[in-house]
């Protein structure tokens, strides 16, 4: 019989605050924060400092998951989260599920914006396109080309007809989405645009760049008439024809530059929501916040200006320059006005300087009463800070912190009832509960290299870089004792089974044996745990790593020269060496029985070896990269590996054969520990992340994971044919070209099949239909047997079943890969779809791609014609009642809303604001009512406590 195994599967995820690979962002509310965890997006409660929901792709397939690379919120519920693959997920954050995916780009997503409605959502990517995506339709409207390289920020304009696009290339490039052509390139900088934003006015757009400087544009609308912003506060301009011409293009114009404080790079700018402050924030540890002055406090600043320069020239200057002005005031006016400058209007208020490099920031959309505004930090040590921003100085009001290590996970431990986690990291301890992922004790410590919990949970060892053994006590939370143990890093610490001790291995070639007993010490309180060295064996190279057999019979020790020694335990002779690895073993472990032992190297190799003669069983090809750690499920010959490839590996001792491969780190695993019944592993990695993967109660076979994975491999492989890797290059794309939105996936081929096969069995079934009409025409009566298959609908309902369940954003890339035969079928159906009125908007798509894919076809294949003239005929008529009830609609509901701004004072527009006005003093008063609850439980408990109650 073929043997099964249990298959593991991820189960949680924590560790990780924020991630370095993208954005953080508010919410419309103000109370909640969008911050990215790896492929996650995590919802933080701002006040509470709590997350309180977490977005994250239901696994659908075991490949690796994909990181989050850019966040945009938008003024509704909705949050869009863009991938490293370049796909696109839109979330609804109250009820924290994924409404749409949208795939298009074949890049990263680099950039992200909504507009201010929330119904479009621009997107750039590492391969050089914009595209623009319809939320409401859940489909990609067109693709924008023309920049030569990454695209780094996004910005609406003129209400959402016109899209500012920013890019490595240097350009500014100004976007009209009506005609869906490039209007305007924006040369000047010297270097890469990193990031851009207008005010909320729309007056003023600013870039930043590597450049020693921030610059400004003032932007034109086509609601002035062609008058542009320009003419208010800069030079005037020409009244010939040509220039008029060319300003009729013109949307933004340069205003000028103000320098920056940091000589770093911009990272990112951003102006808050009321408009009054903009902040530039650097690839380093700072923020510039410059104020932004209305437009009569910047002309106050210009006159004054032009005042100190008029005293500083000489008297017969200034009395020549009054004459002038005496001689016609309206050009003074004028000229005092249009000499406003960038300095003028914005003007340096502070700079917040953080503990480490920032790696983006977000202005929280609601002012606070006591400040100017609140700032949201990420940093690039796993940690949130928010800044309350005043007129004098900014003040750090939170930070969240302890749910995360600041670097990267080094070991992780498990107790021995399996009910604690402990992690090391280069500064902090920190224990958890592996169930739940909650983080219960940070402990402050030196670089833990390795750790264990001493049984009954109350003490914890930690081995560290500088040679030191930190004795944690779990309860408190505190570093008890820190021991001299060793000249060099502790590499390993190993417990041995049944005593109380544990040995050390270290690379000043010492392996030393210690022994722990809870003491009294003299002047101290309270018993403590200490340990004392029993015994101490030199080696003649670094120790890296050791191991005991569960019988505690040998010792085994991995040394720097790529050897192990086995030794005897109670006498410390010599035993076996094994010998084999080309590079240093880095980890190993024993099996429960005591007949196998497990090596991994930096060779990138397994080596299985028998305990009783040291002969190698197996060498195993295991990781593409080193073999970081290694351990056996207790009581069975079935292991694990992790290593530097990302990647965790399950395998069969005795069959030598990979069982499972367990994908979802972003960066080197760096440790394991599996727990004492199997039933979950935890690993700790680069990417300051700990994973649980749990064992499922679902069996699997070897044969078919192996067939799966080269399943995968080949649509690795039919996906780099997508993307035509091995195609030259074609040339640039030409000035603003447009195209489709979408990209072939091995989704938009699936439904492509599907189709196919729907249109296949119905033309069966009508056949069938057809000969069953010419017998009853014979006279012969024969109950006609529909095809199982359909489901009892008819030929033309389940073609239309078929193309309705295929997602609207790959509707296109299906139908350009249907051959014209099929698409010639599709078409005859058309006629009997369009009497359906909630089918007529995907009919028309449908037609409208057939149309433009197969025009010159169609045009030359004369059974086409009848096909043609007859969804023309009814097409036309079906759209123009849809209009006509969507125009009936919108009529009435406009009568309705002046009906209902008539029987009231308020403005109906004002309606929603309020609504959300009134929504939120209910819930500051619920949160009011809940403090004060608190608060006299707590009293009532002191109360208790104190015992202070006068009977009489």
């Amino acid at each position: 019989m073929v043997k099964a195994y249990l298959r593991y599967d991820p189960a949680a995820t924590f560790g990780v605050i924020v991630s370095v690979e993208s954005n953080i962002t508010y919410d419309s509310s103000g109370k909640h924060l969008f911050a990215p965890a790896l492929e996650k997006l995590g919802v933080w409660h701002v006040r509470q400092g709590v997350c309180t929901k977490t977005l994250s792709a239901s696994p659908s397939s075991r490949g690796p998951s994909l990181a989050v690379s850019y966040v945009a919120s938008s003024s509704s519920s909705l949050v869009a989260s863009g991938y490293a693959d370049g796909s696109i997920r839109i979330w609804d954050c109250d009820k924290g599920s994924c409404e749409t995916t949208l795939n298009g780009h074949k890049g990263a997503v680099t950039a992200l914006r909504y507009n201010k409605v929330g119904s479009l959502l621009s997107s750039g990517s590492k391969d050089n396109d914009v595209i623009l995506w319809d939320v409401v339709g859940e489909t990609g409207l067109f693709r924008l080309r023309g920049h030569r390289d990454q695209i780094t920020d996004l910005v609406f304009l003129d209400s959402g007809e016109k899209l500012v696009s920013s890019s490595k290339d240097k350009f500014l490039r100004v976007w009209d989405l009506q005609t869906q052509h490039c209007m305007q390139i924006v040369s000047g900088h010297h270097s890469e645009i990193w990031s851009i934003d207008v005010d909320p006015d729309e007056r003023y757009l600013v870039t930043g760049s590597a450049d020693v400087e921030l610059r400004f544009y003032n932007v034109k609308h086509d609601s002035m008439n062609g008058v542009s912003m320009v003419n208010v506060t800069g030079a005037e301009s020409g009244n010939d024809g040509e220039s008029s011409a060319q300003n009729k293009w013109e949307v933004l114009k340069h205003f000028g530059e103000i320098q920056r404080q940091s000589k770093d790079r911009v990272a990112t700018v951003r102006f808050n929501k009321s408009g009054n402050l903009l902040a530039c924030q650097v690839a380093g540890k700072t923020v510039e916040i410059f104020r932004v002055l209305d437009e009569a406090e910047s002309k106050r600043k210009a006159k004054r200006r032009l005042n100190r320069k008029k005293e500083k020239k000489s008297a017969k200057e200034v009395v020549e320059l009054t004459e002038n002005v005496e001689a016609n005031h309206g050009t003074e006016e004028y000229g005092s006005v249009s000499v406003v400058t960038v300095p003028d209007v914005f003007k340096l208020l502070q700079t917040v300087r953080a503990s480490k490099k920032i790696r983006s920031i977000s202005f929280c959309p609601i002012t606070p009463n006591n400040s100017l505004a609140s700032l949201a930090l990420s940093l690039n040590n796993n940690l949130l800070e928010f800044y309350s921003i005043e007129s004098g100085a900014s003040t750090k009001t939170l930070a969240i912190e302890l749910q995360g290590h600041r670097s990267d996970v080094r070991s992780v431990t498990l107790s021995s009832d399996n009910s604690l986690l402990m992690s090391t990291s280069h500064n902090a301890v920190k224990i958890w509960n592996p169930s739940t992922g909650s983080c219960l004790r940070t402990i402050d410590s030196g670089y833990g290299l390795c750790g264990l919990i001493v049984p009954h949970n109350k003490y914890a060892m930690v081995g560290t870089k500088d040679g030191k053994i930190e004795i944690i006590d779990v309860g408190s939370g505190t570093r008890s004792e820190v021991v001299e143990a060793h000249g060099g890093s502790v590499r390993s610490i190993a417990t041995i089974p049944n005593e109380n001790g544990f040995v050390t291995g270290s690379a000043d070639h010492d392996v030393k044996f210690w022994e722990y007993q809870i003491k009294q010490k003299p002047g101290q309180d309270s018993k403590r745990l200490t340990v004392s060295n029993v015994r101490t064996m030199k080696m003649n190279d670094d120790v890296l790593v050791v191991a005991i057999s569960p019988d505690a019979k040998y010792v085994a020790v991995a040394l720097l020269d790529c050897t192990v020694k086995v030794l005897f335990m109670d006498s410390l002779k010599f035993f076996l060496s094994l010998y084999g690895h080309k590079l240093p073993v880095l980890c190993m472990d024993i099996s429960s029985d005591g007949e196998l032992i497990v090596t991994g190297s930096a060779d990138k190799n397994l080596r299985i070896w028998g305990l009783d003669f040291g002969d190698c069983h197996r060498s195993i090809f295991a990781h593409a990269d080193s073999v970081m750690a290694v351990q056996f499920v207790r009581n069975t010959h079935y292991m694990f590996s992790a290593g530097k490839d990302r990647l965790v590996k399950y395998w069969d001792a005795d069959k030598f054969e990979l069982l499972l491969t367990l994908e979802g780190h972003h960066a080197d695993v760096w440790c394991l520990a599996i727990s004492n019944r199997g039933d979950f592993v935890v690993t700790g990695s680069h990417d300051r992340s700990i994973r649980r993967w749990d064992r499922t109660e679902e069996p699997f076979f070897i044969e078919e994971e192996k067939e799966k994975r080269l399943e995968e491999m080949f649509e690795a492989d039919i996906n780099n044919a997508f993307e035509d890797r091995h195609v030259s290059k074609e040339e640039l794309p030409e000035e603003g070209a447009v195209a489709l939105a979408g990209k072939k996936t091995q989704e938009t081929l699936t439904a492509t099949d599907s189709v196919i096969d729907a249109l296949d069995v119905a033309e069966v079934e009508l056949k069938r239909l057809a000969e069953c009409e010419e017998e009853k025409t014979r006279g012969k009566v024969a109950e006609f047997q529909p095809n199982m298959i359909m489901l009892g609908l008819s030929p033309s309902d389940y073609v239309l079943r078929a193309l309705s369940n295929i997602s609207t954003n790959d509707l296109e890339q299906t139908l350009l890969a249907l051959p014209f035969s099929d698409a010639l079928k599709l078409l005859s159906y058309t006629k009997d779809w369009t009497s359906n009125p909630d089918k007529v908007q995907l009919v028309c798509r449908i037609v409208t791609v057939l149309l433009q894919t197969h025009h010159s076809q169609l045009i030359s294949t004369p059974s086409a014609r009848s096909v043609l003239t007859v969804v023309k005929e009814i097409l036309y008529a079906r759209v123009k009642e849809c209009k006509d009830t969507l125009g009936f609609n919108l009529a009435a509901m406009d009568h309705l809303k002046q009906l209902m701004a008539s029987r009231s004072d308020a403005l109906f527009r004002d309606a929603k604001s309020k609504l959300l006005e009134i929504r939120s003093q209910q819930s500051k008063r619920l949160e009011a009512r809940t403090e004060t609850k608190t608060e006299k439980g707590k009293k009532k408990k002191q109360k208790k406590s104190t015992g202070v109650y006068v009977w009489t």
